[in-house]
Parts: structure tokens; C-alpha cells; sequence
């Protein structure tokens, strides 16, 4: 028979596991158990990170034989899990490897399960904040705003900036108070650029967070037919898989327009579903199911542990989605991808996994560099502390706590993954303050720069930038889900 060890179900999807036995159960909790309200979360996350964190092997709190499975041992276990009395804490402190810039915890798992569906709680403005050159000073500009939001019934569009916050100006100690607190409603003081210098205006916008804000990440897609070329362009801010088919609906209408080139922008985009850059990788490339999309590698133990059971733990290109709709493929030998620094974790790992095959042309700046995956976990130790939302009652009632901790890294076919200061572009070209265009706008910069290569054209136009956006963050950073990239296919094991 075939057992599943899920490594994470998505939202919304039901995958049908097997009841573990206890010697095929994974997680080892050696005796070390603890009857304590005070300590219940602490217990839970080391439980959960000695067994499934990345870096296991390198953090002596995680060791497996820090505590024994004796009376004194398992003392001493809790006297450890009491010395943070915030979990937070705990986490950060205690269980976390110095080198480990993406694991983190949520005090709530319905918030963090509904983030990972792109669902969230905003006024819709997408923005990035940058630092004025030797000042603590900060502006904003807006890179986008999602339709259906607070913000897209107000005048305020893409490229616009601000500086102040409720007639604060912005700063680095105060703006995270000031634009992510508690305040649902903020109203922003606009600014322009005059003579390439930030300068306030007289414009204010209001604005007002709603709750159950649900983007669609698939937000433009165009096609072009430029000097005999046909160009297909796509805008895709997050790899959120209840929208798969909304994406392969795009595909399929390239494929209707004989789009022979694609333009994939992906600067706005930090991540998500791992499956779902498995998939859009098809739908640029092929969907021959036997050529191998990714290589993932997990911790020492869990590596053995699923070798030891003939595990494959390659993951192939697709030919069906979730739903079972057959991929739109463009077949592809070339694409080009706009990617900046705030492109990050699943985008990065569509670049890298089409490169063995296709010409990747990345056109902008440097990317984030995150080549590890995570999952998300709650208190449920009968099915190792993954969370699946079919087991929504097994949930450990006391605790809410998840954290969303690395597991692994992904390698491309080729065995390459060492791009954790970024992937860096063959065309280097940063957004423009003082011309960031309009999305989808065939003169704005990047998608500009894209187009003249694809058609070869020979051009006079000036792809100086006069006002870099050098982001210090961005607003997506500042969400639960961040730049975070998820498992969400189950990996099968042969009994």
C-alpha cells in the first residue's frame, strides 16, 4: 500500500491520509511528556522543531539527547521549557538557528491558515518605504492596488508617494507603529517628485483596513503583437493555489492568442505555494511528467527517515492541477522574468527550477535569496503537529499557537540552490521613482526593456534611472505570510 506523510495540506484541499501506526509515526517525543498549562506552546514548538527543523543538527537545544527520558531528564526538559514565558520568546531565543531569517509563529492559526489562502485583513494598498539618503526620515510609493479594496475606491494610484502618517512624518522608529498597528484607519500626507526630490503636497488619502480582504494574485495579464512578435505578459503577486485556475485560464488564452514570448513579472512577489510554482513552471515550459522540477532536502533525520522508505523526493513538472484541469503549457524555450529584491522564496524557485531547461532572462535587481521551504504547525501530535484543515478538532483546544518553521531547501534538477544572496539578473534595471509606469503599459521601464530585447529593435530610448526605489521593506513584509514558501503536496511512501 501507499502511506502519505503529509508535509502540508493547504487550504481547502482534502488529501485522504492513512492512521499511522506507531512505528511508522515520525515524530519521537522520547518519553518527554509534560502535563502543564504554563508551558503547554513551549512544549509543543520544541517537540515539533527537534523533529522537523531544518536545522536541527545545528542547534544544541534541539539535540536529541539533551534530555533523557528519566525523572531527572524530564525535569529538566521543563525547568528549559520555563525559561521563556513567552513562547515568542521561546522560539526566537531558545530553538532558532543564528543563520534562520524566515521561521516564525503566530499566536493564531485560523490567521495564519487564512493568509496562506490570500486572505487578510488590509485597506488594499500595496507599497513599498524607502530611506531618505542621511536621514531617518522615510517615504512611501505605491506599487500597486488590489482590486475590490479600500483603497480602489480613493484617489490614489500607482507611483503616487507620501511621507506622513496622520500628520506624522514617517521615520524609522515610528512607521511601524504608524502604518501596521492597531489603528485600522490611517490617513496618509502625499508627496511628488519635483526636479528628482521627494517634496510634500497638499493631497491627503484616507483609509480604513477591512477584514476577509481576498487578493486574486493574478492581477494583469495582456498580450502585445509588436513588430510580428507575439508577447503574452502576466502580473502575478503571490503563489496562492485556490486561484491555480485562474492562472491556467491565462495560459490557456495564450495559447488561443499563439503568444510565442512570455514576460512574467514577478517583481511584487514574495512567495507561497511550492505546488503552484511547480505548476505555473509548466505552463511556461512543458508538462512532461517524468523531468524533475525540484530537489528537496530536509533535515538529517527526516531525510534517513523517508530514504529508509524509498521516498522520491523529487517533484516533477505537472500535466493536471490540484483540481485535475489539464495545464495550459506555452512550451517555452525562453522566458523572460521582471524580478526585484522584494521577489522572493517561490518565485526564486520557478527562476532557478526552469534554468536547467529554458533560457531564464531576469531582467531588475536582485533577489531576496530564500531557497527553503517551510510548513505550517499547530499542537496536533497525532498527525506530527502538521496542520490539516480536516483535523480542525484535534487541535489541541488550549493552544492556538502555529509556527511556520524551514523543513528544507529545494535544488533544481541540476543540484544547484546556492543563491541565498540572491539571483542575479542578466539585465539589470531598478524601478524608476520619477517613471514607474503603469503596469501592463508596454512603455513601462521593465516590461519596456523585456520588449525590446524580445523584438530586437534597435532603440534610442533612455533606460537611465533618475530616482531608484532602493526599498528598506515593503507592506507584504508586514503581513503574516511575508516571503514565506509553503509545502503543499503530500509526499508518498511505498509500504
Amino acid at each position: 500500500m501507499k502511506k502519505y506523510v503529509l508535509a502540508l495540506l493547504s487550504i481547502g484541499v482534502l488529501i485522504a491520509s492513512c492512521s499511522k501506526s506507531d512505528e511508522d509515526r515520525f515524530i519521537d517525543t522520547k518519553g518527554l511528556t509534560v502535563d502543564s498549562d504554563e508551558v503547554l506552546v513551549q512544549d509543543f514548538m520544541w517537540k515539533a522543531m527537534n523533529s522537523w527543523y531544518f536545522w536541527q543538527e545545528d542547534v544544541p537545544n534541539l539535540a536529541d539527547d539533551k534530555f533523557l527520558d528519566t525523572e531527572e531528564g524530564i525535569q529538566e526538559y521543563i525547568d528549559f521549557l520555563a525559561s521563556e514565558s513567552n513562547p515568542a520568546d521561546f522560539f526566537d531565543n531558545k530553538l532558532s538557528f543564528s543563520e534562520d531569517r524566515f521561521s516564525f509563529y503566530s499566536e493564531d492559526y485560523t490567521e495564519l491558515t487564512q493568509a496562506l489562502s490570500g486572505v487578510s485583513k488590509s485597506n488594499g494598498l500595496e507599497f513599498g518605504l524607502v530611506q531618505f539618503n542621511d536621514s531617518d526620515n522615510i517615504f512611501g510609493y505605491v506599487r500597486y492596488i488590489i482590486p475590490n479594496s479600500n483603497a480602489s475606491t480613493k484617489d490614489i494610484s500607482r507611483g503616487e508617494l507620501f511621507t506622513k502618517v496622520n500628520g506624522n512624518t514617517l521615520t524609522t522608529s515610528n512607521f511601524i507603529d504608524l502604518l501596521f498597528g492597531d489603528n485600522d484607519s490611517y490617513t496618509l500626507g502625499m508627496a511628488s517628485i519635483e526636479n528628482n526630490q521627494v517634496t510634500d503636497n497638499e493631497k491627503e488619502v484616507s483609509l480604513t483596513k477591512e477584514e476577509g480582504l481576498a487578493e486574486n494574485p493574478v492581477f494583469l495579464s495582456k498580450t502585445f503583437d509588436i513588430n510580428g512578435e507575439k508577447i503574452g505578459y502576466l502580473v502575478y503577486n503571490a503563489f496562492t493555489n485556490e486561484y491555480d485556475e485562474d492562472l491556467n485560464n491565462v495560459f490557456k488564452n495564450f495559447n488561443e492568442a499563439n503568444v510565442q514570448h512570455l514576460v512574467l513579472d514577478l517583481r511584487y512577489n514574495p512567495g507561497g505555494s511550492v505546488n503552484t510554482a511547480r505548476l505555473l513552471s509548466s505552463m511556461i515550459y512543458s508538462t512532461d511528467t517524468e523531468e524533475v522540477f525540484l530537489k528537496a532536502r530536509y533535515n538529517g533525520k527526516y531525510q534517513s527517515f523517508l530514504e529508509g522508505r524509498n521516498v522520491d523526493l523529487n517533484d516533477y513538472f505537472g500535466d493536471k492541477t490540484t483540481e485535475g484541469s489539464a495545464i495550459n503549457t506555452l512550451n517555452l524555450s525562453k522566458v523572460y522574468i521582471l524580478a526585484t529584491n522584494s521577489t522572493a522564496s517561490s518565485s526564486e524557485l520557478v527562476m532557478n527550477g526552469l534554468a536547467p531547461y529554458i533560457d531564464v532572462v531576469h531582467i531588475g535587481e536582485n533577489t531576496r535569496g530564500k531557497n527553503e521551504f517551510s510548513v505550517t504547525m499547530v499542537d496536533d501530535k497525532e498527525n506530527d503537529y502538521i496542520y490539516d484543515p480536516t483535523r480542525i478538532n484535534n487541535i489541541n483546544r488550549k493552544n492556538k499557537w502555529a509556527i511556520q518553521p524551514l523543513i528544507g531547501r529545494n535544488e533544481n534538477a541540476d543540484g544547484f540552490y546556492d543563491y541565498t544572496s540572491g539571483l542575479v539578473p542578466d539585465i539589470n534595471l531598478e524601478e524608476d521613482l520619477a517613471n514607474l509606469g503603469v503596469l501592463g503599459d508596454e512603455n513601462e521601464p521593465l516590461l519596456a526593456r523585456a520588449i525590446q530585447d524580445i523584438t530586437g529593435a534597435s532603440s534610442k530610448r533612455d533606460f537611465t534611472v533618475k530616482v531608484p526605489a532602493k526599498i528598506m521593506t515593503s507592506s507584504k513584509m508586514f503581513t503574516i505570510l511575508k516571503d514565506n514558501m509553503f509545502l503543499d503536496k503530500p509526499l508518498e511512501i511505498n509500504k
